[in-house]
């Protein structure tokens, strides 16, 4: 292997270091900035350092085509430690941010879709109940004034045929006998 080939690797694995840097400290904020529970923070980690490793190894493949040296691990740890000298703290502050960016976006959608299509709706329905009150009452208000008239003047035009046909008499009879049943079933009241 060359010496241009060395240090091209030495860079990739630099620059894998300081994508490994910021790759941690991002998930490092967005976990405390979400509060993962705790039992998936191991889940999550293990997560992290197999997407780490396959990229370093794609990166060492892709610069020398896979072969361990010792600068690789040189180049590696001075990626992570300039990363985390230099750009640390900005990184966590630019996440923080877009955290922040996000939490209001989805509180400004969640806002205008209350606004937008909860509220309409809800007072549509508000509108359709008050509406059927109102015909409900009219209703009403309209069978009392047109239906109980015409009930009495039905009952008191059959008045006579009921009478002839003794239908009263049989009502009375059938009371009388579903009260008997009930005395003897459950005793006098």
């Amino acid at each position: 292997m060359n010496l241009q080939m060395q240090w091209a690797t030495l860079l990739w694995m630099l620059f894998s270091g300081l994508i490994m840097g910021t790759a941690f400290d991002s998930y490092r904020v967005i976990s405390g900035q979400l509060r993962f529970p705790r039992w998936s923070v191991h889940t999550l980690d293990l997560i992290y350092w197999i997407a780490a490793s396959l990229f370093v190894f794609r990166n060492l493949y892709h610069s020398n085509h896979g072969e361990l040296r010792f600068y690789v691990f040189l180049g590696l740890f001075i990626g992570v430690w300039a990363y985390f000298l230099f750009l640390s703290v900005i990184t966590e502050r630019f996440v923080v941010m877009l955290i922040r960016i996000v939490r209001q976006i989805y509180a400004i959608t969640v806002r205008v879709v209350q606004i937008l299509l909860i509220a309409p709706i809800l007072w549509l329905l508000k509108l359709m109940k008050l509406l059927l009150g109102f015909v409900g009452i009219i209703l009403l208000f309209l069978g009392r004034i047109t239906l109980l008239p015409l009930w009495k003047l039905l009952i008191w035009t059959t008045r006579p045929i009921v009478k002839r046909l003794r239908i009263i008499d049989g009502f009375r009879y059938i009371q009388q006998r579903i009260i008997r049943i009930w005395q003897q079933w459950f005793g006098k009241n």
